[in-house]
């Protein structure tokens, strides 16, 4: 049981200067990441994230279907950067992964998904009644499919931020406890601990971009069916 508080201690919130609580900072330090727009010569960094946000752009304006509703991608652009900034500080030592918890993810998604939700009870009704029943449904099946799509409807915040959070932790913790193992192990096996863990930071870089990629699409398909 003391082993399983300490390894998990690190996600705890207790970073602090001058009895000044630093935890959510991580989360305004990507601000100072972003180039700076008045350069009269745009940097490769800044035409690589323009190009990124471009793409972006396209696809989920694509996935959205709608050319009425012009700037919504904008929402899901600026998610997707907010949450790809908090995972890629996370990796850093000594800095507070917030994407790594439930009270930022769920403020993330839980809002988006009740303002969707009122949006389209409120002005799309009837459409909205026929998305709890799939096209080509018996009649038998319906009152059990209408139960089935209204739960999974329900779920989507808590499953959005629950996929965040857990991929994030999930990483962290094995870096976490293979760290930890180092200084127990002989040098020639020290050498093989950090290629593994060179190999795990890697992967991390992968999943902190696949994650807030995922969570901005599926944000993005969610509003598509109310919209």
């Amino acid at each position: 049981m003391k082993m399983m508080t300490n390894l998990f201690s690190v996600f705890d919130p207790a970073s602090s200067i001058f009895n000044l609580s630093l935890n959510w900072l991580s989360t305004f330090i990507g601000l100072l990441m972003i180039p700076s727009m008045y350069w009269f010569m745009p940097s490769r960094y800044h035409i690589i994230w323009n190009n990124i946000l471009s793409t972006l752009h396209k696809e989920f304006k694509t996935l959205l279907g709608n050319p009425n509703q012009k700037g919504t991608t904008l929402i899901f652009i600026s998610l997707f950067s907010l949450i790809l900034f908090n995972n890629f500080l996370g990796l850093f030592p000594y800095i507070f992964t917030s994407s790594s918890h439930l009270v930022l993810t769920l403020t993330l998604a839980l809002p988006l998904w009740l303002t969707f939700m009122i949006y389209g009870w409120i002005n799309h009704t009837q459409h909205m009644f026929t998305h709890l029943v799939p096209q080509g449904t018996p009649s038998v099946l319906m009152p059990f499919m209408v139960c089935i799509e209204t739960i999974s409807n329900i779920i989507r915040p808590g499953t959005l931020a629950v996929r965040l959070t857990a991929n994030m932790i999930a990483g962290h913790l094995l870096m976490t406890l293979l760290g930890n193992t180092g200084p127990s192990l002989a040098s020639s096996i020290v050498m093989i601990l950090l290629v593994v863990q060179i190999a795990l930071l890697m992967l991390e870089s992968a999943v902190a971009i696949i994650q807030s990629y995922v969570f901005a699409v599926l944000t993005t398909l969610y509003s598509s069916e109310v919209i």
